[in-house]
């Protein structure tokens, strides 16, 4: 114990520079969080903002399709109408002509020809004028089409720049993913080389009781070294191995950093026998979760902190062992310490 007090000592004397190094790599830690979730905003911001664009594009596109399905739709009609009006052109023509000729072979028939040929003549100009004023139509169509399909194209050209720079965010936002899971399953390998560590400083520490058994990634202590039956007062026999175990923590403290969450989880397990129900205790639930509790509270008390520390109680829904023999009780009734994130 004098040996401990003195190591506790050595290192207070280095602990003011040790925070002040933690306290900037949490704040470096901060400053980069802040960073990657900024440009999670920017990104979103952005890509948000592209599919509008693109919505309200597809929406443009839409509605020049059914223009442009209207305007053929008339411009069939306007050829559908020369065709028919060149064939009565070419109906009309085809009686000047055969008017013509019976002049010339009766003239009793000339003034009579003569009034259909000016008739016919009129009519011709009349038709050739309808002719001309559907020509300038489909010409003007023709250009309202070359109109379309050009701005058509460009809302193509549009949508595919649009299209390119939204999979570019997407690469962007795959890349961020990626070092973000790299970066947890190092904090994640950190957390079991200190686990390693401090199931090293355990076995030390407990190494001359060989009642303690490593289950997994957890130290068993029998309930019986702890406290006497039916409490959950520590025993005063058990109290130096908890101060040495309470010292391990907070080296254990000092070593990780602030960054990664951690805590020393201390979890309450009793046997299936049902308390008497008529003391303090009502279950094996409020006992195992009392004594659970009293070892974080006397970890506290030797200056761990309250942030590192869970107190869970399980009552007998966790037995190592599921026989009903009295080494069956005594193993299960347990107190288990296990170093996970939080």
């Amino acid at each position: 114990m004098a040996l401990a007090r003195a190591r506790r000592m050595q290192r207070t004397d280095y602990w003011p520079g040790f925070v002040d190094a933690m306290a900037t790599l949490l704040l470096v830690f901060v400053f980069l969080l802040t960073v990657f979730f900024i440009a999670q905003f920017f990104l979103s911001q952005e890509i948000s903002g592209r599919d509008e664009v693109l919505n309200r594009l597809n929406a443009q596109i839409a509605e020049l399709t059914e223009l442009l399905a209207l305007e053929r739709t008339d411009n069939r009609d306007m050829t559908e109408t020369i065709a028919s009006l060149q064939a009565s052109l070419s109906n009309a023509e085809g009686e000047r002509d055969r008017l013509q000729g019976l002049l010339s072979s009766s003239s009793g028939a000339a003034g009579e020809a003569e009034e259909r040929i000016s008739g016919l003549t009129s009519d011709l100009a009349n038709e050739k004028e309808v002719s001309q004023r559907a020509l300038a139509q489909v010409e003007l169509l023709n250009q309202q089409l070359s109109a379309l399909r050009r701005q058509i194209a460009a809302l193509e050209d549009a949508l595919e720049a649009s299209e390119t720079r939204d999979r570019q965010s997407q690469t962007k936002i795959a890349d961020l993913g990626r070092r973000l899971n790299v970066a947890l399953a190092q904090r994640v390998q950190e957390l079991s080389r200190y686990r390693s560590d401090f199931f090293g400083r355990l076995r030390e520490i407990l190494a001359g009781r060989s009642d303690i058994e490593v289950v997994g990634d957890r130290f068993v202590l029998p309930a019986s070294v702890l406290f006497p039956t039916g409490t959950d007062e520590i025993t005063d026999s058990f109290k130096p191995d908890l101060n040495e175990l309470a010292d391990a923590i907070k080296e254990l403290e000092a070593e990780i950093p602030k960054e990664i969450n951690w805590v020393i989880r201390v979890d309450g397990h009793t046997d299936k026998r049902p308390v008497s129900g008529s003391g303090r205790f009502q279950s094996n639930w409020d006992l195992s979760a009392a004594r659970a509790i009293s070892v974080v509270r006397y970890l506290i008390d030797q200056g761990v902190s309250p942030q590192h520390l869970v107190a869970a109680g399980f009552g007998e829904y966790q037995p190592l062992d599921e026989g009903e023999s009295e080494e069956a009780y005594r193993r299960n009734r347990r107190i288990e310490l296990k170093l996970t994130e939080r």
